[in-house]
Formats: structure tokens, C-alpha cells, sequence
């Protein structure tokens, strides 16, 4: 048992529950509820310093578009999710697979990005949340351009084993 009383299934059961919470709340448009998610995070997105969560919201709102349902029409599927608690019980880290699948008129239903998500955790006063979040893993990447209003830069070539 943790210091808290939680063991750690508990904990990997509860970590896993915020990675799939954070992809209902993007493919549901609930950007505000998702950056709420990492208050206490650090974001990692390749811009010269991490970001806070506010900026983060700022990004998803300059970047992403919603359509008038009020969604990206994506469906962002978590998988394989490793999580590894530390022998303290009140840390953490995550990492995990995202499929990014879109659907919209004119565009049917296709993977448009692949990638992992590195994350670190930490427990206070008995519940789990984001320290650390690293975007940079993007392994495929197919047509953003019904999801994302900037350009992503096409994977390097040595990206490709």
C-alpha cells in the first residue's frame, strides 16, 4: 500500500481514467475542461519552454477547428497505456498510444495522426493528476487539415526505421 492507503492498481486504475477523460474532453470540444486537467502541469509541445495550462487552452483555441456541433469530429483512442508508480505511491508516469480518427462532410472516417504521450503524475490528498505531459511523440501523421489550422511539419525521414 501507498502512503495513502491506495495500491498500485488503484493508481494505475485512476492515472489511466485521466488519460481517457482528456481525450473525451478534446473529441468533445470541452477544451476548458481538458486544459483544467493539467493545472498543475508542466506542457511540453516543442515551443522553446513548456507551457501552463492556460496557454495551452490558448493554443487548442488558436489551432484546432470546431465544427458546428461544437467538436473536432475526431475520436482520439488511448491504448497501451504503462503506468509505472513509484515505490512513494504519490508519483507517477504514463506512457500510452493515441490513434486520431476523423470524420467529417466530405472527408471520411480515417486515421489522422498516431503517436504516444509521455506523462508524469502526482497524487495530493488522495487523487491523481498531471505533472507533465510531452506532445512531441507524433509517429504517423495523415491529413490534419480538416483538424488543425496551422501546418505540422511532415516527420523526419530517420523517424522512419
Amino acid at each position: 500500500m501507498t502512503p495513502t492507503g491506495m495500491g498500485a492498481a488503484e493508481a494505475a486504475f485512476q492515472i489511466t481514467q485521466l488519460l481517457y477523460r482528456y481525450a473525451e474532453h478534446i473529441d468533445g470540444g470541452q477544451l476548458e475542461q481538458a486544459a483544467a486537467m493539467f493545472e498543475r502541469a508542466r506542457i511540453q509541445t516543442g515551443a522553446a519552454r513548456p507551457l501552463d495550462a492556460q496557454a495551452l487552452l490558448a493554443l487548442w483555441r488558436r489551432i484546432l477547428i470546431l465544427y458546428p456541433c461544437g467538436t473536432p469530429r475526431t475520436r482520439h483512442l488511448i491504448t497501451n497505456p504503462i503506468v509505472e508508480v513509484a515505490g512513494d505511491g504519490q508519483t507517477a508516469s504514463a506512457r500510452s498510444c493515441y490513434t486520431v480518427l476523423q470524420a467529417v462532410d466530405g472527408f471520411g472516417l480515417q486515421v489522422i495522426a498516431s503517436g504516444r504521450y509521455l506523462d508524469r503524475f502526482a497524487c495530493t490528498e488522495g487523487v491523481w493528476h498531471f505533472t507533465e505531459r510531452d506532445y512531441r511523440q507524433m509517429d504517423f501523421q495523415g491529413d490534419l487539415s480538416r483538424h488543425l489550422r496551422v501546418t505540422v511539419n511532415p516527420l523526419p525521414a530517420e523517424m522512419c526505421g
